[in-house]
């Protein structure tokens, strides 16, 4: 049997190694910035490395956090889908990640992989993994979603071919925008409480994942950080991302629960863009490329 210690242990390092080998990709991908680390300690317990990239040659923004944190009472909000943990001793560890590029046609992307445990009085620890990732264009291409869909795939198919359509339609249901009535973009990949068949085989799928995601996003990103853009573009980006504001601070799990468990501000909201405006009653002109994006922010099958 797997040991409460080792299990921990286990996960964190691949996260370690994961955040390290996204952070190199990325500084290539760019080419000039570098990421700059701010590591912290948690007074309730843990703490955990933010590694911040700005004003870079492709990315304006690029956050990838690693945290490992505990607390003696896991608050009821935060336990909400699972009520009897509350007041339980906990420990969550993850790597997040969101990236906001310069370009207008080089989509904006998210990716986490988490592993959470508690600990009963009554009966063996409660464990579980989840994470995902999701891309969120302005000028979508069909080639880049599909691509994109096409190593989600890959991805789960070691674990079976359900695993794909069902985590495809959980990312399209999780990241809806309801009082939008419309996606977050187009969609990837998104787990939650997963611990069926086993460790080994959730904490598998779960590094499967993590590392699918430079695979999927990278070559988009050769495809389309040097495509001409003007102001129109950038307008219209700054006024998309006002739509991942709303989503993370309304509906987003992992924002609402580190903010809930006394995590660290910066860190959680390192996923907000940098720069962003929002327009009332906004409405692109019929038949552009702007009003073209409505036609991806509902589900569809792209592969």
């Amino acid at each position: 049997m797997t040991s409460e210690a080792s299990r921990i242990d286990r996960v964190a390092g691949f996260l370690l190694d994961l955040q390290d080998r996204i952070c190199a990709a990325l500084e290539s991908a760019d080419g000039g910035a570098r990421f700059v680390e701010d590591a912290w300690q948690r007074a309730e317990g843990g703490g955990g490395r933010t590694r911040v990239l700005k004003n870079g040659a492709v990315f304006e923004q690029a956050g990838v956090n690693f945290s490992r944190v505990s607390g003696e009472r896991l608050p009821p909000a935060a336990s909400a889908h699972r009520p009897e943990l509350a007041g339980c001793p906990w420990d969550a560890l993850g790597v997040s990640l969101v990236v906001h590029p310069c370009n207008p046609y080089l989509p904006t992307t998210h990716m986490n992989v988490r592993y959470f445990e508690a600990r009963t009085k009554s009966t063996d620890p409660a464990w579980w993994f989840g994470g995902g990732f999701d891309l969120t264009p302005f000028y979508p291409f069909d080639e880049d979603v599909v691509h994109w869909h096409t190593v989600a795939r890959e991805a789960c198919a070691p674990f079976g071919d359900d695993v794909y359509p069902r985590w495809k339609q959980w990312c399209d249901e999780y990241f809806s925008i309801r009082h939008r009535a419309e996606t977050r973009g187009v969609g990837g990949l998104f787990f939650d409480d997963l611990n069926a068949g086993g460790f080994e085989r959730c904490f598998g799928l779960t590094r499967s994942v993590g590392n699918a995601f430079l695979d999927a996003y990278l070559p988009i990103v050769e495809r389309r950080k040097d495509t001409p853009y003007g102001e129109r573009e950038r307008e219209f980006q700054l006024y998309r991302r006002g739509r991942y504001v709303e989503f993370n601070l309304v509906y987003d799990r992992g924002t609402l629960f580190g903010l809930q468990s006394g995590g660290r501000t910066e860190s959680i909201l390192m996923s907000l863009p940098p720069r962003v405006r929002f327009e009332y009653a906004y409405a692109p002109e019929p038949g552009s490329a702007e009003a073209r994006l409505a036609d991806y922010l509902r589900p569809r099958s792209w592969i």
